[in-house]
C-alpha cells in the first residue's frame, strides 16, 4: 500500500512538471537548436549542446512547477488545469516550491559547466522566467513576456558558441519571440472563457475577434524573420526549404482555430513543435550539404 502511495506521488510530481505532455519542452527547445547550429556554423560544441538539451528539459519543468504554485487558486476553477495535481490538492504548495528549486539549481549547476558569460545570461533567463506567471494578474500580454523567457537561449547559444552576439542573433531571437506570441495565444483560446471569468489576462482576450488575424501577422513576421536570417548568413536551399515547409504549418494552424473550437486550438498549439522541427532540419541539412 505504500509502495502504490509512494509511486502515486511519483506519477503527480511528474505530472506537475508535464512530463506528459512534451509539446511544452520542443517548442522551449527548437529557438535554442536552431540558434546553436547557426552560431556555430551547423557543428556545435558538444558540451555546450548537451549543456542547453538538458537545461531545456529542467528549465521547462521547473517553469510549470512555479506556474501551478503561482495559479493555485486559480487552475481549480479552469477546465483544462482542475485535476492538475496541485489544483486538485494531491501535492502541496511546499512541495512544487520545493521541485521548482531542486531542478533550477540543477540546471543553474548545468550552465556553470559553460563560462562566466554564457551563466550571467542564464541568470537573466531565469529572472525573465521566475517573473512570468505572476504577470497573468495585470499584464494584458503576458505571451511576449514568455516569448522573451521562452527565447533567451538564443542569446545565450550565440555567447555559449560566439562569446558575442551579432545582430543575426537578435533577429532570430526576435523569430523567437513572435513565434511564441503564435503558439501560446493558441493555447491562451483554449482557456479563453475561463480566464476572462477568473480575470487571468492573455492577448486571446486582448485581441478579441482580431485574435486569427493577429496570429497571422505574428506568423508572417516568424516567416520573414527567419528568411533575413538565412539571408544574413546566406544559407541556402534546403533551409528555405525548411522555412517554406514551416509557413505550410502555419496555414494548417490557421485552418485549425478558424472555428476558434477547445480541442482545434489546442491541436494548432500542439502542432507547432513540428514547425520548430521542420525549421531545424532544414538548418542541419543546409549546412550537411553545403
Amino acid at each position: 500500500m505504500q509502495q502504490f502511495g509512494l509511486r502515486a506521488r511519483l506519477v503527480d510530481y511528474g505530472r506537475l512538471i508535464r512530463l506528459h505532455q512534451p509539446t511544452g519542452i520542443w517548442v522551449l527547445g527548437w529557438p535554442a537548436m536552431w540558434a546553436l547550429w547557426l552560431a556555430a556554423s551547423g557543428h556545435p560544441h558538444e558540451r555546450t549542446l548537451t549543456v542547453f538539451a538538458l537545461g531545456v528539459l529542467l528549465t521547462r519543468s521547473a517553469g510549470c512547477a512555479l506556474n501551478d504554485f503561482a495559479d493555485r487558486k486559480i487552475d481549480p476553477h479552469v477546465k483544462r488545469t482542475l485535476n492538475r495535481p496541485l489544483a486538485a490538492g494531491r501535492i502541496t504548495a511546499a512541495e512544487a516550491m520545493s521541485i521548482y528549486i531542486a531542478l533550477s539549481l540543477a540546471a543553474f549547476a548545468l550552465v556553470c559547466l559553460l563560462d562566466q558569460l554564457t551563466v550571467a545570461y542564464a541568470v537573466v533567463g531565469a529572472l525573465l522566467t521566475l517573473i512570468y506567471p505572476f504577470l497573468k494578474r495585470w499584464f494584458s500580454l503576458p505571451q511576449a513576456w514568455l516569448g522573451l523567457a521562452f527565447t533567451w537561449s538564443v542569446p545565450m547559444a550565440f555567447v555559449a558558441e560566439q562569446h558575442v552576439i551579432p545582430p543575426v542573433g537578435w533577429v532570430l531571437f526576435a523569430a523567437g519571440i513572435f513565434w511564441t506570441m503564435v503558439y501560446d495565444t493558441e493555447y491562451a483560446m483554449v482557456d479563453r472563457d475561463d480566464d476572462f471569468k477568473v480575470g487571468i489576462k492573455s492577448t486571446a482576450l486582448l485581441f478579441g475577434r482580431a485574435d486569427r488575424l493577429i496570429i497571422g501577422i505574428c506568423q508572417m513576421s516568424v516567416i520573414g524573420l527567419l528568411g533575413v536570417v538565412g539571408a544574413m548568413l546566406e544559407r541556402g536551399h534546403w533551409y528555405m526549404l525548411g522555412i517554406l515547409a514551416g509557413a505550410c504549418l502555419f496555414a494548417y494552424q490557421q485552418r485549425l482555430i478558424q472555428f476558434r473550437e477547445r480541442e482545434a486550438c489546442f491541436r494548432a498549439f500542439k502542432n507547432n513543435a513540428w514547425f520548430g522541427a521542420v525549421v531545424f532540419i532544414g538548418i542541419a541539412l543546409d549546412y550537411l550539404f553545403t
